[in-house]
């Protein structure tokens, strides 16, 4: 019985030895496994930690929304915009990218524009573009109450327009960039074409001031190189027809202001005045192409890329619409057209061709 106890016994701690020396192993592989979670976990948070990071990133990067108000449809007005695409590109600002742009074109009609004010502030744009006058001035009527910044281009005379103040500062959270005329210098290319015209005829619209401006401008200067000018005031495009039938019958030539709702209707004043033999000077290179005679005029599209440094400025915070004076190019290039002189029988002097800066030998539709 004994002996039979001891084997039993024997047995009993053989077998706690055995269950002993397996639970040595078995803890070493939980603590492996719970190293191995907790290095897992580590590296799951830093993932989602650097994840965060990267979203607070992009949604911290700057973004933009422009409305672009376009008074009318011509070429000049286009270029304007192209351009200030391109200044805001330059800086940084690039539709697509972090810009957003609202496009809207007045059709050459006042109501219109402001209707295309209300739109932008309703959609709530950061700035507000306005190309051309009157649009200009519907733009600054919208936003003067408000903290929206206005930056405008192709604007003849912002002081007569009300937009700035007589030494140039703007009259509220508004600026921009002015197309001026080189009148002198347009005037001094004409005479030199045409050394025996005697009368100009300019036709304008009697609702944009900036023409009444460079009307009063031409009157002054005429004298000097022996012109006399001849206006003729429109009200709407309409009258555009009748009006240069009866200007034609009176002048030697015509001259084209950056009247918007003129430019418009360009391409009939430019079959009336090609069946009477009649050249037409244009005030900057898109009328060259499409028929006029020549100019002595500014590049648009380096206005428009002017104009969009002003506005990256502004977006930016780097300054406020209100700390920058309105901007001039005062650099005017000549370009002519030898297709429509040779349409019309006129040879366009060296002095003027050796120095343009672009020449065309079609005209373009």
């Amino acid at each position: 019985m004994k002996k039979k106890f001891a084997a039993l016994m024997m047995t009993a701690m053989t077998t706690v030895s055995l269950l002993s020396g397996c639970s040595k192993p078995a803890s070493n592989d939980t603590a492996s496994t719970a190293e191995t979670t907790a290095v897992s976990e580590a590296s799951t948070a830093g993932t989602t930690q650097n994840q965060a990071d990267n979203v607070k990133e992009a949604t911290t990067e700057a973004s933009y929304t422009i409305g672009i108000g376009q008074f009318a449809e011509h070429g000049s007005l286009d270029n304007c915009r192209e351009g200030f695409l391109q200044g805001l590109a330059d800086e940084g600002i690039i539709e697509g990218k972090n810009l957003t742009i609202y496009y809207e074109n007045a059709q050459a009609d006042g109501g219109t524009a402001s209707q295309i004010m209300d739109n932008f502030m309703a959609k709530k744009a950061d700035l507000i573009c306005a190309i051309a006058t009157p649009i200009a001035q519907s733009a600054y009527g919208a936003t003067k109450k408000t903290d929206v910044p206005v930056i405008y281009t192709a604007v003849t005379d912002p002081v007569l327009a009300e937009l700035a103040n007589s030494d140039g500062t703007p009259v509220g959270n508004i600026t921009g960039t002015s197309d001026k005329l080189p009148v002198e210098k347009q005037l001094e290319m004409i005479r030199e074409i045409l050394p025996d015209a005697k009368k100009i005829g300019i036709m304008y619209s009697t609702s944009e001031v900036n023409s009444e401006s460079a009307i009063a401008e031409y009157k002054a200067a005429a004298p000097a190189f022996g012109f006399e000018i001849v206006e003729s005031g429109i009200s709407t495009a309409a009258d555009i027809p009748l009006a240069a039938d009866s200007l034609l019958e009176k002048v030697d030539c015509l001259n084209n202001l950056t009247d918007n709702t003129v430019v418009s209707a360009l391409p009939v004043i430019l079959d009336k005045a090609g069946k009477k033999n009649i050249p037409v000077f244009g005030s900057e290179i898109e009328q060259v192409k499409i028929g006029c005679l020549a100019t002595v005029g500014l590049d648009y599209i380096d206005l428009g890329k002017q104009t969009g440094k002003m506005a990256a400025q502004v977006l930016k915070g780097e300054k406020k619409a209100s700390e920058i004076n309105f901007e001039v190019i005062t650099e005017a290039s000549f370009y002519g057209n030898t297709k429509v002189a040779s349409d019309l029988g006129i040879t366009l002097p060296e002095s003027l061709t050796s120095t343009a800066k672009e020449m065309f030998d079609t005209i373009s539709h």
